[in-house]
């Protein structure tokens, strides 16, 4: 299971209209928000794929002028990537030398 918080934005006229149509769309889960417009929710999902397509759908909602990811956990592809980077005997991965 992967986690992310994001930061979603609109004007204050339309927060509640914004906050309607996320949770109708079963896209996140909003924690808290301002009087200004600001929205901060997480967002859940198999991998960060399905995550980043959630993100994407929320930054079309009309009336978002900003969305954007402010963190992110994945377990499963934590664990995948560090049993890599143990396989390597401690050798940088080619990905992350200067070229």
């Amino acid at each position: 299971m992967n986690v992310s918080s994001v930061v979603v934005q609109t004007k204050a006229e339309h927060l509640q209209e914004v906050m309607d149509t996320i949770n109708a769309y079963e896209l996140c889960e909003v924690h808290f928000y301002d009087s200004e417009g600001k929205i901060v929710a997480t967002i859940e999902g198999d991998d960060i794929g399905e995550q980043m397509e959630k993100l994407k759908k929320i930054q079309s909602i009309p009336s978002v002028f900003n969305a954007n990811l402010a963190y992110s956990y994945c377990e499963d592809e934590l664990t995948q990537i560090l049993g890599q980077l143990e396989s390597t005997g401690g050798e940088v991965p080619s990905e992350l030398k200067e070229t």
